[in-house]
């Protein structure tokens, strides 16, 4: 694989784990109110739902590229058009910080584990991650489509997991520093937006890889 699609992937990833979803929510709520040990265990369920995604992506994009090619076309624009989507909730006026946590109750690490699963799971940022927009940056020419499939995954899972680690190990130092700087919270905002914006628009204009062969 070329270094140009593992960094493509890689700033994908990153922008949509700073842009607020379900798991970044669920994460500082739990970390600011039950303290870091909750965060990280919740956070181990959250990788187990991200390995989840990667075990299904990988033993299904074979076959679907190699039975309906032009399904690329339609998986890269409903990808572009979500980070269309999540660059605009971002951007838009309105909009509430995920450090204003809301209050939850003590947890033990077997639900804690549970909860974090289960809100990947059920995350739609996690599902289009892996459904729509990990298979742009596979080239059935460059070699086998699990393997790649298998190393963007693993980019993505690396990129998450330190940024998430690094919210919950922190979550309480930013919330009270955030909390008193609305300026920071709106340039977070407008950053993050931006680069979601300008990598969907050059996802859905690039047609560098509109047909992909059989492999």
């Amino acid at each position: 694989m070329g270094l140009g699609a593992l960094a493509g992937i890689a700033l994908v990833a990153l922008g949509m784990v700073l842009t607020p979803g379900p798991n970044m929510v669920y994460l500082v709520s739990r970390s600011i109110t039950q303290g870091r040990r909750a965060g990280l265990v919740s956070l181990i369920g959250v990788a187990v739902g991200f390995l989840a995604y990667l075990a299904a992506t990988c033993f299904g994009l074979t076959a679907v590229f190699a039975l309906v090619p032009e399904a690329y076309v339609a998986i890269k624009l409903a990808g572009a058009g979500y980070l269309l989507y999540l660059a605009w909730k971002t951007l838009k006026p309105g909009g509430t910080s995920v450090f204003q946590p809301k209050a939850l109750k003590p947890d033990p690490p077997r639900k804690l584990f549970m909860m974090g699963l289960v809100t990947n799971l059920l995350n739609p940022k996690a599902a289009v991650m892996y459904m729509s927009l990990l298979p742009q940056f596979i080239d059935p020419s460059a070699g086998d489509v699990m393997t790649q499939s298998f190393l963007l995954g693993t980019v993505q899972i690396v990129i998450s997991m330190a940024i998430n680690t690094l919210i919950v190990l922190t979550a309480g130092s930013l919330a009270a520093f955030l909390g008193t700087r609305p300026t920071w919270l709106r340039f977070q905002r407008y950053v993050m937006g931006t680069m979601l914006g300008a990598f969907a628009v050059k996802l859905a204009t690039d047609r560098s890889r509109a047909v992909i062969a059989t492999p």
